[in-house]
């Protein structure tokens, strides 16, 4: 680990007597605030701390390692001051993780772009259905969709995932077309083995309305729903970043639209706001820019399509027929 930033943690440990504010002031987790003190005991070979439940102290050999450690870290500032030095382009390799789904949609592309414009990068990009611990996996950046984040780690906001309700014409062609939330309970329903297997939320006009749905088929994978769907299978509530090509090439149809399920939020986790790479600022950036609008890149497609059906609706409406000449003179 980055012995510099060990050091800093040490010394801030040192003044504060608590690992909690040293990893509140020094916005990082508690976990890589233990982390960084072990690997610094491992190096210098000693014990630095005295840890109990309330407090801790400095051990002797610890009194001895913190006037050398503030030394170090004075003359580590000295010389980058005097230097000035950061590089002009992002380099190095960065390891990404998210959800299967998400990734094949949108997260590969947005990280070919970025190796496209950063070509002195790597990425290794892992797909998982799981949640990944970051210190322990090693992974630099994770891209979750949820609105139970982690307190421990530290998160950026970049956009809302959208879900709607969407099957096949093959299947309302022969199941109906459901005309309200009460009618999911008499439809076959392709659910989520974690997310609304059971029961969904709907909110309409700031009620929020509780439906039980059950059906034949349920996956931990987001795109297995999607094939699933499209052959037929059911209804699935799916999320919008891996349905709207979907709807807009007419393969699904969106159920229910004055009702919408509950939105999750999309977020960048990582470890601490600290001496963060260069190439990992950059990488939050890019992912801000191309996520981070009001509306989604997706949900756009899905609002264009909304709104050109809104418009066909309105022309195909029957004007009323006039009355004819004979008529208007009786």
């Amino acid at each position: 680990m980055d012995r510099f930033t060990a050091m800093q943690v040490f010394a801030e440990v040192a003044d504060r007597g608590s690992l909690t504010d040293t990893a509140r002031a020094l916005e990082m987790s508690r976990a890589m605030v233990s982390r960084y003190l072990a690997s610094l005991e491992d190096w210098l070979g000693v014990r630095l701390l005295h840890r109990t439940t309330r407090r801790v102290s400095l051990t002797d050999a610890g009194e001895e390692a913190l006037e050398r450690c503030r030394q170090v870290l004075d003359l580590t500032r000295d010389v980058k001051a005097v230097a000035g030095v950061r590089r002009s382009a992002p380099s190095g390799r960065l390891r990404i993780t998210t959800s299967t789904s998400f990734a094949q949609a949108h997260l590969a592309s947005t990280v070919a772009d970025f190796l496209i414009l950063h070509p002195q990068t790597q990425i290794e990009l892992i797909a998982l259905e799981r949640t990944v611990n970051l210190v322990e996996e090693r992974i630099d950046l994770a891209v979750r969709i949820t609105n139970r984040l982690d307190d421990t780690l530290v998160a950026r906001r970049l956009g809302v995932c959208r879900s709607v309700f969407c099957a096949a014409p093959a299947y309302i062609a022969r199941h109906g077309m459901p005309t309200s939330p009460d009618d999911l309970r008499t439809h076959r329903c392709v659910t989520h083995a974690y997310f609304g297997r059971t029961e969904v939320r709907l909110l309409r006009g700031g009620q929020t309305v509780r439906v039980p749905v059950n059906g034949p088929l349920q996956s931990n994978e987001t795109t297995v729903l999607l094939q699933a769907t499209l052959a037929g299978a059911g209804i699935a509530l799916l999320p919008t970043y891996l349905a709207s090509a979907q709807l807009v090439q007419g393969r699904l149809v969106h159920l229910l639209p004055e009702y919408e399920p509950e939105a999750l939020g999309i977020h960048a986790t990582y470890l601490s706001r600290q001496h963060q790479p260069q190439l990992l600022r950059a990488m939050l950036d890019f992912l801000t820019a191309r996520f981070g609008d009001d509306v989604a890149p997706w949900d756009r497609d899905i609002a264009a399509l909304e709104s050109t059906s809104a418009v066909s609706v309105t022309r195909r409406r029957p004007r009323p027929k006039r009355a004819s000449p004979t008529a208007r003179r009786r």
